[in-house]
């Protein structure tokens, strides 16, 4: 029918008869000037953060524009408020994406400023490889041992154990001894002790491209959360991850998680009843004479239990919580426990000892407890004492008569 129309046209007007004759006239498909002026306003007054394809989706749900995504795009770039950004480069192949969730899940702290604002918060993200579901973000102050178990923990309990866990080589996922080198599996740190506790690989990244399915999701939060919590009007750490929690990883979800190639989980639910005490930071000691046992300037008093009248000598484990409580086991028993705050730091006094923090989290001094604790307490310092400091303390005189006879007064 067309080439029928179009030799008629060339029969009857020769040439001329060819040329377009929509040329010149407004297509009716235009979007009106008022449309287009009013997306332009909504992006410069209230939008203006935004990236093209998070504000095409706001003209959508808030403001009832239904216009195409490249019109947006060339409407903002035409108008100087976007820039054009430049082609593309090809990429490389993407690993393919574990088959079932579960099989192998991402974590990574992003740090940046989320409240737009000088502060500096890291994003800590546990995200899985088969769908690219969130499950937990969090703001913090710094990424840390403790930052981190506790969105390992929260994962493990409310979806499952996993398989294995993809990171970076910080300091509290792997010990590298050489910069940029390879990590040393055999000296597991407290998050790899966990893991390794309950059965969890952990894999190591070597390089940015290797976990950069973990990056290209940053880039994503980065681009959206700091304008969110700008409309949420949240402007505190406590505010923004309860909106995290309560509203927006649902809604990341929603928009930016895939189905998985195959049906079924790779989470099991785990049955240890002992989350609580994996996930501490565990610390040995040895327990003093006196029955204390310190790590740096903290001092804990064990008191009497009624398996051992004394554990001086014995080899303790302290557990650090993450809610801040400690507490010391001797092998399966519970021999303290001391709320949080209970340690109290010991004043910088050499030679004299500092108030020690008992079961019962009172302030009880033991007989003892009245001579110095120098030596017994550098001895279970991390860092060794020097041997100079070791040379002083071993060959120090003895003390007068006088002085023992005070000594054993008090004693």
């Amino acid at each position: 029918m067309a080439g029928a129309a179009r030799d008629r046209r060339l029969c009857g007007a020769g040439r001329p008869g060819l040329v377009d004759r929509r040329k010149g006239k407004p297509s009716e498909k235009r979007v009106p000037l008022a449309k287009v002026e009013e997306l332009l306003r909504l992006y410069r007054e209230e939008y203006f953060d935004f990236n093209i394809r998070h504000f095409h989706e706001k003209l959508k749900e808030k403001h009832g524009l239904e216009l195409s995504y490249t019109f947006v795009q060339k409407a903002l770039q035409g108008a100087g408020l976007v820039a054009r950004g430049r082609k593309r480069r090809k990429h490389r192949r993407r690993r393919e994406r574990r088959p079932m969730p579960g099989m192998l899940l991402y974590i990574d702290g992003s740090k940046h400023q989320w409240f737009g604002d000088e502060r500096w918060h890291d994003l800590i993200v546990i995200l899985d490889d088969a769908t690219s579901e969130i499950y937990y973000a969090q703001l913090v102050e710094e990424e840390s041992t403790r930052s981190v178990m506790e969105g390992l923990r929260e994962v493990i309990q409310n979806q499952g154990l996993f398989c294995a866990l993809y990171s970076d080589r910080g300091s509290h996922f792997f010990a590298t001894p050489k910069a940029g080198g390879k990590v040393d599996k055999h000296r597991l740190t407290q998050v790899g002790r966990a893991m390794k506790e309950l059965g969890v690989q952990m894999i190591p990244a070597y390089s940015p491209q290797a976990r950069g399915r973990g990056e290209r999701s940053f880039g994503t939060w980065q681009g959206r959360l700091p304008q969110e919590l700008r409309l949420a009007g949240v402007a505190c750490v406590e505010a923004a991850n309860t909106f995290l929690r309560e509203r927006y990883i649902v809604e990341f979800n929603s928009k930016f998680a895939v189905a998985a190639r195959e049906k079924g989980t790779a989470f099991r639910k785990t049955t240890r009843a002992d989350l609580d005490w994996i996930f501490t930071v565990q610390t040995e000691r040895v327990v003093a004479k006196d029955n204390t046992v310190a790590i740096g300037d903290r001092d804990w008093q064990l008191e009497k239990s009624r398996f051992r009248s004394s554990l001086a000598g014995c080899t303790v484990t302290i557990h650090e919580h993450l809610n801040g409580d400690v507490s010391i086991r001797y092998g399966p028993h519970v021999v303290g426990r001391f709320p949080s705050p209970a340690p109290k730091v010991r004043p910088e006094s050499r030679g004299k000892a500092g108030p020690v923090e008992t079961v019962e989290n009172q302030r009880r001094v033991s007989p003892r407890s009245h001579r110095p604790l120098e030596i017994r307490r550098d001895s279970h310092f991390p860092t060794a004492p020097t041997t100079t400091s070791l040379s002083k303390t071993k060959h120090r005189k003895p003390a007068s008569a006088s002085r023992r006879g005070a000594q054993g007064a008090i004693g």
